[in-house]
């Protein structure tokens, strides 16, 4: 998947990409035909750097309705040819959820058009899940034959169809289907069913793979192996060191953890972090001086693990470092700091958005930290991070970070959060936002109002402003 092109965040195509709550007043002001070019394109190239934690399909879907868009480009989207070239679920992905939202609000054509691309589509399966949840037994009922005549009946498509029906994300169908009377419909759902629970039952008696033998130096060696073969066991491994690990086999780990090869010195300091040996800071430092840049990041991935007031006391001697350990020291420092340690959060913060920019992955726990420790010298940084990063998770991070620094949040950010595509940042801007603001008491009647809206989001708007939604 190729990486989505943003455009600048003072764009109306750059705001609707990033979700903010700008882009749908900014919308709702343009011109009807220039905002559902850009919510199209919105909708037909997903914006989303992760698509799997990033929301984006209520907060269009709301727009269409908002804009009584049509839903002819989506339609060409995802019944053309192309759909029969690129079978990425992540082509259609975003645009089938958003005909799944348009169909709960009542919207017929979605409701048609979902079906149609059940039973024709590529990506069928995530369409069958969205009517799962929003049509009727009838309309399940008329897929059952287009849906089953993908899977040939021979063994081959038996097996494939078992597959299919024991991963399905949403039961529903597959068990209206298995009710029908006909045996190339429901006999056949009913035997794809019970050769799935047969499947699943067998996983469960067979084992995963190659398992650790019953000694420090077996469950090392595992884990180089492990290494070797490209699979990273650092986590199992330490766990089963702890199972076996008596006393008297210290020695040994740390001996590993000091010269053993690449995936037993990994397991070894992952060992000794969990158990907060005290020998394991001078290793791990040691290690990310190191010459190898894999049994550094196992290091600092150890080190990131421990929780107590020995690596806090660490942390704060290695922030000044400029590697992979300084910036863990950071993230430790924004996750247990105290007051004292907010002058290195914020200029990890300061340093991290100058040299990485407004989407370093880096950000989320830095952020944390502004919120937590009240550093109200961060908002500034937090305004920038919140105008221009891509990311709609570090966007909502921000906003809670913003709600404790800085004064004007309540009557800036806060009233454009409101209708922010991610729920939990229209939870923050439901809980601070000035209601003396009219669009805001319109806005907090209907999020009470909207069935789509989460139930976390309408308790903060009921516990704001009451039961009656009087503002």
């Amino acid at each position: 998947m190729f990486e989505p092109v943003i455009a600048p965040s003072g764009t109306l195509l750059g705001l609707l990409q990033r979700g903010r709550g700008d882009g749908t007043l900014h919308a709702l002001a343009a011109p009807r035909a220039e905002a559902l070019a850009a919510l199209n394109h919105c909708v037909l190239a997903d914006p989303r750097h992760d698509w799997q934690v990033e929301n984006r399909s209520l907060y269009y879907a709301r727009l269409y309705l908002d804009l009584h868009g049509g839903l002819e480009e989506i339609e060409a989207h995802l019944l053309g040819a192309e759909d029969h070239l690129d079978t990425e679920e992540n082509r259609t992905g975003l645009a089938l959820a958003v005909l799944g939202h348009l169909a709960s609000y009542g919207r017929q054509d979605a409701l048609l058009l979902l079906r149609r691309y059940a039973a024709t589509g590529t990506n069928w399966a995530w369409a069958l899940d969205e009517l799962a949840l929003r049509d009727d037994d009838a309309g399940l009922r008329s897929l059952a034959v287009p849906v089953l005549a993908r899977f040939p009946a021979d063994a081959e498509g038996d097996a494939e169809l078992a597959g299919v029906v024991r991963d399905a994300f949403e039961p529903r169908p597959w068990r209206l289907w298995a009710e029908d009377q006909r045996d190339a419909v429901g006999a056949r759902v009913r035997a794809a069913q019970e050769q799935g629970s047969f499947d699943r039952w067998q996983r469960q008696m067979r084992p995963a793979g190659p398992r650790p033998g019953w000694s420090v130096r077996a469950v090392l060696d595992w884990a180089q192996e492990g290494y070797e073969r490209g699979a990273v066991l650092y986590g199992p491994a330490a766990r089963c060191l702890t199972a076996v690990a008596g006393p008297e086999d210290r020695p040994e780990i740390l001996a590993a953890a000091r010269h053993g090869a690449a995936g037993a010195r990994g397991a070894a300091l992952h060992h000794l972090a969990e158990s907060r040996d005290p020998a394991v800071l001078d290793l791990v430092e040691a290690a990310a001086d190191g010459d190898s840049r894999e049994v550094a990041e196992a290091a600092v991935a150890a080190y990131r693990r421990m929780c107590g007031e020995d690596a806090v006391a660490r942390a704060r001697a290695w922030v000044r470092r400029t590697d992979a350990l300084g910036a863990a020291a950071a993230d430790v420092l924004a996750c247990r700091g105290t007051a004292q340690d907010s002058p290195s959060v914020l200029g990890a913060l300061r340093d991290t958005v100058r040299d990485e920019g407004p989407d370093a992955p880096a950000l989320a726990g830095l952020v944390d930290g502004a919120g937590r420790l009240g550093i109200a010298c961060a908002a500034p940084v937090l305004r920038h991070v919140y105008r221009e990063t891509a990311s709609s998770q570090l966007r909502g991070r921000v906003a809670r970070a913003l709600a404790v620094t800085d004064p004007t949040f309540a009557t800036g950010f806060a009233v454009e959060c409101l209708w922010d595509c991610e729920e939990t940042t229209r939870e923050v801007a439901a809980q601070h936002a000035e209601t003396g603001d009219v669009r805001v008491a319109e806005r907090l009647r209907r999020l009470a109002a909207d069935p789509a809206e989460e139930v976390e989001v309408q308790t903060a708007v009921r516990n704001r402003i009451g039961p009656d939604l009087q503002v």
